[in-house]
């Protein structure tokens, strides 16, 4: 039995398919008439049902490798990359992570980016304030990044909805309209997004649970960078942004020092850790776990020395 190319198989299971449809038909047709004996009917429909199954199986199979299937996969590779289309938001762009994350790989397929937010990143990046400007351009030096990652599709989309005025709103519109996912930092077109039924990636919240797990009781190495709010407080940051929030610890401001954590606090807008520094005269865990370990370390060295003493005596004496 020689193999049968898809193209073959597909026309004649859509031929058997179209057979067994005219076949149902007939059978209804028959089924109005009056025979004088009922089998009569019966051996007339499973006739028609075997014969018109052959006809659709054969005449299918034969056509089968005129069937355009690049049709089809057209159809299903729309309906994937509209899977895997997001829109970016300006915040999102300014930010600048998202690159990092296109470049690991973690997104990919189209990125659309609206004519209306590019809008607004040049009208930020010819601000009149420094810091706005610097902003504007970091955010268009972005998008050339972006463009550079691989698997990823940058696509510059001219719609706009002037009966909407908030860029939020439009770019919800626009999310529904291609079934896309909205990128974005901002809290607030967060939860909006949310409320009008369109997916959002934010990435504050990827930020997040990406951070390592801090549990009450831990000592932790910071580096005191000012003064907090509250009385003695002193402030540090972890490498990925975290605020660690330390008390006795304002005259430290400027060192390294080991803080023993006493609470963690998550927020939306990230995760701050409050943890504690001896006052003066006050010995924290961790230091005298340290000073413990150092006098048993130095322990076995003193005995040797003291033997090392007595034999030397006892040399002396004879």
């Amino acid at each position: 039995m020689r193999r049968l190319s898809p193209k073959t198989l597909l026309g004649a299971a859509i031929g058997s398919i179209l057979g067994i449809a005219g076949a149902s038909l007939i059978s209804l047709i028959i089924g109005r008439m009056n025979f004088a004996q009922p089998s009569t009917e019966t051996f007339l429909q499973v006739v028609i049902l075997i014969l018109m199954t052959y006809l659709g199986l054969t005449c299918g199979a034969s056509k089968g490798e005129h069937f355009d299937l690049s049709v089809l996969s057209g159809m299903l590779a729309d309906s994937a990359s509209r899977k895997s289309t997001k829109v970016l938001d300006t915040s999102v762009i300014i930010d600048g992570r998202i690159a990092d994350i296109c470049k690991t790989g973690f997104i990919e397929g189209t990125l659309i980016v609206p004519h209306f937010v590019l809008r607004e990143l040049q009208q930020i990046a010819d601000s009149a304030d420094s810091a706005k400007r610097n902003r504007g351009r970091r955010g268009l030096e972005v998008l050339e990044k972006i463009k550079g990652c691989p698997g990823i599709t940058v696509q510059i989309v001219e719609k706009d909805y002037p009966d909407v005025k908030e860029v939020d709103l439009k770019l919800i519109e626009l999310a529904k309209e291609y079934s896309a996912k909205i990128v974005t930092n901002d809290f607030n077109l967060n939860k909006v997004s949310q409320l009008r039924g369109v997916e959002v990636l934010n990435i504050n919240e990827l930020a997040n649970a990406l951070k390592p797990v801090v549990l009450p009781g831990e000592t932790m190495k910071v580096f005191i960078l000012k003064e907090g709010k509250e009385y003695n407080q002193g402030v540090a940051y972890l490498d990925d942004g975290t605020m660690v929030v330390v008390d006795n610890a304002r005259r430290m401001i400027g060192k390294t020092i080991l803080t023993q954590v006493t609470s963690v606090l998550q927020t939306t807008a990230g995760k701050m850790i409050f943890g504690r520094y001896p006052e003066e005269g006050e010995s924290s865990a961790s230091t005298q776990a340290v000073k413990q370990e150092r006098r048993i370390s130095e322990k076995p060295y003193n005995n040797h020395r003291i033997s090392s003493e007595d034999e030397k005596e006892r040399v002396k004496g004879r």
